[in-house]
């Protein structure tokens, strides 16, 4: 798979941490972990349960303050920023859990999220199918995730799979430079994680993703480089076929040690 080439040094990073440490009282969570994204990138971060992946998810995305470090976007620091603000600037994360509206149709899901980012009025006597704006940029979506033909279709009928898939067409609602995915393949059977690496696959080659996951298939079908946590540290980093082949992971997070 070919995607940007990370560190380039003629290209600034959409996303860099520094240092970035998060403690709860004597509990080190996260400790010194510094990564840089650029445009087009494909990173994951992998480790083993308590690896702190999610504690990290939090400071990046605003959640949780961080107890030492920085996180920048776009160059400017948004260490203090809160998510709405970091939002804003071009980042977007989905969670674990999903949250959709399963009694609305795909549609008026899409509708509802790119509506909650813009300023527009809205009055009560006007269907959504008024706003010709937000229909178009719903139809562009859907139509880019392959999801137009479904959009009447209510999403509790959608698969586990499908669900997850319009999940990650809600984050890119607001157009994000920076898409953070927290296991996108949870829950999912493996027939509906390779749907959902394909799907991954398909999104905009300029958008940078960075994701956690473990389900290592999809991992490797998706990105170009790891990062791999333990301990709130990160114990080895590089492209995917070295961090495949390393001894090192395989001992601590693949369980052949």
């Amino acid at each position: 798979m070919t995607t940007a080439s990370s560190g380039a040094p003629d290209r600034a990073p959409v996303l860099e941490l520094r240092a970035l440490s998060k403690s709860f009282g004597g509990l080190v969570a996260v400790e010194n972990v510094t990564l840089q994204v650029y445009p087009g990138d494909r990173k994951a971060i992998i480790g083993p349960n308590g690896a702190g992946k999610t504690t990290l998810f939090n400071l990046v995305s605003g959640v949780l303050p961080c107890s030492a470090g920085q996180v920048l976007l776009f160059g400017r620091d948004v260490t203090r920023w809160p998510s709405h603000r970091r939002a804003a600037l071009g980042m977007a994360r989905t969670f674990q859990i999903t949250s959709l509206f399963p009694k609305l149709t795909v549609l008026d899901n899409v509708l509802l999220a790119i509506g909650g980012l813009r300023r527009t009025k809205f009055v009560m006597w006007r269907s959504l199918a008024s706003y010709r704006e937000l229909q178009e940029k719903a139809r562009r979506l859907l139509e880019g995730a392959g999801y137009w033909d479904r959009r009447d279709a209510e999403v509790r009928n959608l698969s586990h799979g499908e669900q997850r898939q319009i999940e990650i067409v809600l984050g890119l609602a607001g157009d994000p430079k920076v898409l953070l995915l927290d296991e996108p393949a949870a829950g999912l059977a493996s027939g509906e994680s390779r749907e959902m690496a394909e799907f991954l696959k398909r999104l905009d080659p300029q958008l940078a993703i960075v994701l956690i996951e473990h389900d290592m298939d999809v991992v490797f079908d998706v990105v170009d480089h790891i990062s791999v946590l333990h301990f709130g540290r990160v114990v080895e980093e590089g492209p995917a076929e070295q961090i495949r082949a390393s001894e090192k992971v395989q001992e601590i997070y693949l369980g052949t040690g």
